[in-house]
């Protein structure tokens, strides 16, 4: 199964520039925890509410701090036309639970989730989801 076949297309992105209240708000009326960073049709990084709380809240930032400043701009993502399985277990290696999803001109078409991946794949999700559990590594704060 193919990568497209399970994302989700609707897509908010967030701006740089934008303040990171703005983004909590987003965040909490889609009822998500994950947007893209775009910039001038570039892909220049990820926000969490993890990244709202840990970076921006306990790092002494207010409302006003803008998403620059606690974005994570290591940007991990795959191609929509990707194997779920081999996302997952992706997913799993750079312990991520969600990526960004581009198509071949590296334009964002979605975000797909360990989730998501989940209800098509059981198997691969699960292999994905063991290895983002296991504690520490690169995303770890």
């Amino acid at each position: 199964m193919k990568v497209s076949e399970i994302m989700s297309r609707d897509v908010e992105i967030a701006n740089p520039n934008q303040t990171i209240a703005e983004i909590a708000r987003c965040m909490a009326d889609r009822q998500i925890g994950f947007l893209p960073v775009g910039d001038n049709d570039r892909l220049v990084g990820t926000i969490t509410d993890r990244d709202l709380v840990v970076r921006g809240l306990a790092g002494g930032l207010g409302g006003d701090a803008k998403v620059r400043e606690v974005m994570s701009r290591d940007v991990k993502y795959c191609f929509e036309d990707e194997d779920v399985d081999y996302v997952t277990r992706n997913m799993g290696q750079v312990q991520v639970r969600r990526l960004p999803v581009v198509n071949r001109d590296k334009r964002l078409t979605g975000v797909i989730s360990l989730g998501d991946a989940s209800l098509a794949d059981t198997a691969a999700a699960g292999a994905g989801l063991k290895k983002v559990s296991r504690p520490g590594g690169a995303h770890a704060h």
